[in-house]
């Protein structure tokens, strides 16, 4: 029995990703969804939208809710498309219904009848003429998909440079570092494990029980140091300061 698949794919964990289901069930209600989180417009480093490459069979049908979400990069869209096309894939897209497979196969397939005489010339080139026109509206959404990505990062870079020229900081001020939660759970568990603070470990089973890779775990050792000593300094300065 032939599959339907949804694709939907965000940027960041901090987008919503129901919109596109509910466009995608809205038109195929029995779609199996697959959802990724992906920033980038290359297709290798997806690695759900690979795994669904890799079992889906000739029948089978994937619905998008735009031609953004299978590709932002106009050549290997173009060529994706080709191949699932060449395939025996479905391809639907729900914004870019002109580019759907569906309709890329009635202009292969819908020819104009040759009648035999000297006017067949002028249908073969009709007929080269529709196909021609219908890999061109392929290519061009993917082309929009990818420019739409090329504008994006142009009006970021000039928001930045506005920002920059009216004197705001941009990102993280140079020596100042930067706390998460996750930063201070993992010094808390280095003071308590590591010998070199409260602990009995050396520093690769305290890497090991953590779970922290080693670059990371010398950083939060590094400025557990720094964070000792400037508390030291402070305590020294306050004494000091005591009639």
């Amino acid at each position: 029995m032939n599959k339907i698949y949804g694709y939907c794919r965000i940027s960041t964990n901090k987008q919503s990703i129901e919109r596109q289901h509910r466009n995608i069930l809205a038109a195929y209600q029995n779609a199996i969804i697959i959802d990724e989180t992906f920033t980038g417009t290359k297709i290798e480093g997806r690695k759900e939208f690979n795994k669904l490459l890799n079992i889906i069979k000739e029948g089978d049908m994937i619905i998008f809710d735009s031609v953004s979400r299978m590709s932002r990069n106009a050549e290997e869209g173009y060529k994706l498309y080709e191949q699932l096309f060449n395939k025996g894939i479905d391809l639907v897209f729900l914004k870019e219904q002109h580019i759907n497979t569906e309709t890329y196969k009635k202009a292969l397939t819908n020819n104009i009848t040759l009648t035999g005489t000297n006017v067949d010339f002028i249908l073969e080139g009709i007929n080269k003429y529709l196909l021609a026109l219908a890999k061109e509206q392929i290519k061009l959404a993917f082309d929009q998909a990818e420019k739409e990505v090329s504008d994006l990062h142009q009006r970021t870079k000039e928001g930045i440079e506005t920002a920059r020229l009216n004197g705001k900081q941009i990102g993280q001020k140079k020596g100042i570092k930067l706390t998460t939660k996750k930063s201070v759970e993992a010094k808390e568990k280095i003071l308590k494990y590591s010998k070199d603070f409260q602990g009995s470990l050396s520093d690769v089973e305290a890497m090991k029980l953590i779970g922290l890779a080693r670059n990371t775990y010398y950083k939060y050792k590094k400025e557990l140091v720094q964070e000792l000593e400037n508390n030291k300094e402070l305590k020294i300065e306050t004494y000091k300061g005591v009639d």
